[in-house]
């Protein structure tokens, strides 16, 4: 039977900004990731891809027992090419009823893909590669809170100097993070002075583009190019938002303006008690996408029309000016942020209850400040074997650490404001016994995972404080002076259309467009 079976390999290419333009599934009745709705002329039509067709492999890595999502995040982070090996459907259906092995049907069909990577498999478990982060700094006082660093020899600026509870530190900024842009501009190949002057031009508020050591070396590896539009959005303060609307008796009860000055398409005068109303639209958003599908690009009528056509539901994506400024700064578009929300929290099975990812991600560090008592502190330290981990144990009940809310099993991540995930045990404990006040950033070992798997930093900025903010502030410690070339951080100081609208459109429960 397995000889008879001929998976297609089907290499899809796609430009920069373009889709691929099919969607993947996952139906109640049905096995196997099904492709569906291939757009006629798409980068997926021109590949061969053909409705129905079930999906065994994705450059070269067997994923049809993957979960729907692991399978959408490795065709998306494989950049503008990926390599397909499907079965179609008739045959698919047949081999699934007599049982054949389809992990070895597609081995010796199926080519690698040297330039682009997916995600990693480990025991079975896949692991989300490692992205660039943006992250939005707006100065207080004077200054952000940083240095630049070059070093003979070795290419780029990189982030130190930061004040733990600083502009920078509170952004999601990390030490010794590689610099890749200023405002959306490339600085990899700046001097060092350049590099600073763009930093001090940039004015109260600034968008980085960094990497760690990590993504750094994982890019390098798989020969992949760093972009703006594939870097996480998760530490960005300002977010889209996404409005679900049913249409009523007169319509969604908002007009639809496009101004001539390059803000783009506005919400104007909602109705009271309207169904824009109630879903949360504000006058003055920013029009961003229309059930998935970006409008920024369109014309009025373009846009008006679309809403008409969705019937009685849609879902429009959102932006208020504050975020619209943001995204406009770091030179991307709001629309990208739908990509974010399916990263983060991927949809599950029609008939699959809530996942425990889903739920991390609701899940929030911790910050617990501490007064030591006569008997100490009130809690044990532990460390996991083999690795720098270290977390908390022997929480004595009614002792500070308990009435500060720390609990057995937390992970530790900073101490009086610095990050110490990779500092030994022994100087832990140092750092906590050195004084009677003391601050930790803790989180629960699925948080930990979560955030760890995402890529995301855990700082200070994410979590929730679990003590008076009026007490003082344990003491901080700043790290050691480099002795490379360093400098500070610079410190310083129309006509318009309108339609009225009545529309909206639904989206498919676990339907994924590519």
């Amino acid at each position: 039977m397995t000889s008879a079976l001929q998976p297609r390999e089907c290499k899809v290419t796609k430009q920069e900004g373009e889709s691929y333009g099919f969607y993947l599934r996952i139906e109640k009745y049905k096995k196997g990731h099904l492709i569906r709705n291939v757009e006629g002329g798409s980068p997926a039509d021109r590949a061969g891809l053909k409705d129905g067709d079930r999906i065994l492999r994705v450059n070269g890595l067997f994923v049809d027992k993957e979960e729907h999502a692991e399978v959408v995040e490795m065709v998306r982070m494989s950049g503008n090419s990926v390599t397909i090996l499907v079965l179609d459907e008739a045959s698919y259906e047949k081999a699934e009823k007599e049982g054949v092995n389809f992990e070895e049907l597609g081995q010796k069909q199926t080519t690698q893909q040297p330039q682009e990577q997916p995600p990693a498999v480990t025991n079975g478990v896949i692991v989300p590669v490692p992205r660039p982060r943006l992250c939005y700094l707006v100065k207080e006082g004077n200054s952000y809170d940083f240095s630049l660093k070059t070093t003979i020899g070795q290419k780029g600026v990189f982030i130190i100097g930061l004040s733990p509870q600083g502009v920078a530190a509170k952004a999601g900024v990390q030490q010794d993070d590689r610099l890749i842009e200023v405002n959306g501009k490339n600085v990899e190949n700046d001097t060092h002075e350049e590099v600073v002057d763009k930093v001090k031009k940039s004015g109260n508020h600034i968008v980085f583009l960094l990497s760690d050591k990590e993504t750094d070396q994982y890019y390098s590896s798989h020969q992949m190019v760093m972009k703006r539009e594939t870097a996480s959005l998760k530490l960005l303060p300002h977010k889209p938002r996404l409005v679900e609307l049913k249409k009523g008796d007169s319509g969604y009860g908002f007009y639809l303006r496009m101004e001539q000055n390059g803000i783009g398409h506005l919400i104007k005068d909602i109705d009271s008690g309207s169904p824009a109303e109630k879903a949360g639209l504000k006058d003055n958003d920013i029009l961003v996408a229309v059930n998935g599908e970006s409008v920024e690009a369109l014309d009025h009528d373009t846009v008006v029309e679309r809403i008409k056509r969705c019937g009685e539901m849609t879902t429009l994506l959102v932006a208020d000016k504050q975020t619209d400024t943001m995204y406009k700064l770091a030179q991307i578009s709001p629309s990208l942020y739908q990509r974010e929300i399916q990263y983060s929290s991927p949809a599950e099975a029609e008939e699959e209850p809530t996942s425990n990812a889903e739920q991390k991600v609701n899940q929030k560090p911790k910050i617990c400040r501490l007064v030591k008592g006569p008997s100490g502190f009130g809690f044990r330290l532990n460390s996991i074997e083999n690795t720098s981990v270290q977390f908390i144990k022997e929480v004595r009940k009614g002792g500070p650490a308990d009435t500060a809310g720390l609990e057995e099993e937390d992970i530790l991540v900073e101490v009086n404001g610095v990050n110490i995930l990779n500092e030994s045990y022994d100087k832990v404990v140092a750092k906590i016994n050195d004084g009677d006040r003391l601050t930790l950033l803790v989180c629960r070992k699925a948080t930990y995972e979560y955030y760890k798997s995402q890529n995301i930093p855990i700082t200070a900025s994410l979590a929730d404080q679990l003590d008076d903010p009026t007490d003082p502030p344990a003491s901080t410690e700043n790290p050691p002076a480099e002795p490379e070339r360093t400098s500070p951080e610079p410190r310083e100081r129309a006509s318009s259309s309108s339609s009225s609208l009545s529309v909206t459109s639904t989206a498919e429960d676990n339907d994924t467009q590519l």
